[in-house]
């Protein structure tokens, strides 16, 4: 598919078909950057996606367990002053 670049105030844009942006999930802001002589667009992901599902897999597997040298008897400061 082809389209123009056109001006847009200063600038210069494409208009994109709706087709496309329902294809790539594009919709309000996006991802832009130049890759060997490419524009790259990209919906912007939501942030710490797919967490939860992380942190699940590490507890099942015991990766969410603090390492045995972690548990040195700590510092004085600690000891007397520290208040959880």
């Amino acid at each position: 598919m082809r389209a123009m670049v056109i001006r847009i105030g200063n600038s210069r844009g494409v208009r994109i078909p709706q087709p496309l942006l329902k294809q790539c999930r594009l919709e309000g802001a996006v991802d832009m950057e130049a890759n060997n002589g490419r524009l790259i667009i990209k919906p912007i992901g939501k942030r710490r996606a797919g967490w939860d599902s992380a942190f699940l897999r590490m507890a099942q597997a015991g990766d969410d367990r603090l390492p045995i040298w972690d548990k040195s008897p700590g510092t004085k400061w600690e000891k007397t002053e520290w208040k959880w």
